[in-house]
């Protein structure tokens, strides 16, 4: 590996060491994030948080039906896979949800979806904090919105160092700390039953 540490003109050995010890805490927080995989990741556990849209069984059969249509298609000249015939139906099917924004609040939700090679692109302006019928795969990808919040954790190892604030040398790894929903949706459903799930679509 070649070293792409800057050429400074007239630099003292204070200025170089100083170089290094940079360069040796970026290369220690490069290989932490590299660690971060994908499978760590998803162990982090989800921020609860309190549902925006609280609706009673009387309001929601008293609420109005809104079917929402894509804003925009974008055809799409793939070959559709036979194979994936029934899934695709499966997907399309109108479910009711409500949409929740859960980082700007009251916003609409515009989302694109592709859910299979060979179906158009299509983009959509989602009302929030109201029952609305869309296709499953909508929700669905609406409801797979979701970030890793990282965090350092303190440790006095030091083969975790990760630099100085000037007051002293900083020990740490970096850690998944949780799994916050950007967006979400909810399944609605106005039927009274002591058998519904309500969780899933």
């Amino acid at each position: 590996m070649t070293d792409n540490k800057p050429k400074v003109k007239n630099m003292n050995s204070a200025s170089e060491r100083e170089l290094d010890k940079v360069k040796e805490q970026f290369d220690n927080f490069d290989a932490q994030v590299k660690e971060m995989t994908m499978d760590r990741m998803s162990e982090a556990p989800k921020l609860e948080a309190e549902p925006q849209t609280k609706m009673s069984q009387n309001e929601l059969a008293k609420s109005k039906d809104i079917y929402l249509k894509p804003d925009k298609v974008i055809s799409c000249r793939e070959k559709f896979n036979e194979k994936y015939r029934e899934d695709f139906n499966f997907g399309k099917e109108y479910v009711q949800f409500v949409g929740e924004h859960k980082e700007l609040i009251g916003e609409n939700i515009e989302i694109w979806t592709k859910p299979f090679a060979g179906v158009p692109a299509e983009y959509w302006i989602v009302p929030t904090n109201k029952p609305v019928w869309g296709p499953r795969y909508l929700a669905e990808q609406i409801k797979r919105k979701s970030y890793h919040r990282l965090t350092m954790k303190e440790s006095a190892d030091p083969s975790n160092y990760v630099g100085s604030n000037g007051a002293g040398a900083m020990y740490g790894k970096i850690v998944a700390d949780t799994t916050i929903q950007r967006i979400d949706a909810t399944p609605v459903s106005k039927r009274k039953s002591v058998f519904m799930g309500g969780n899933e679509f």
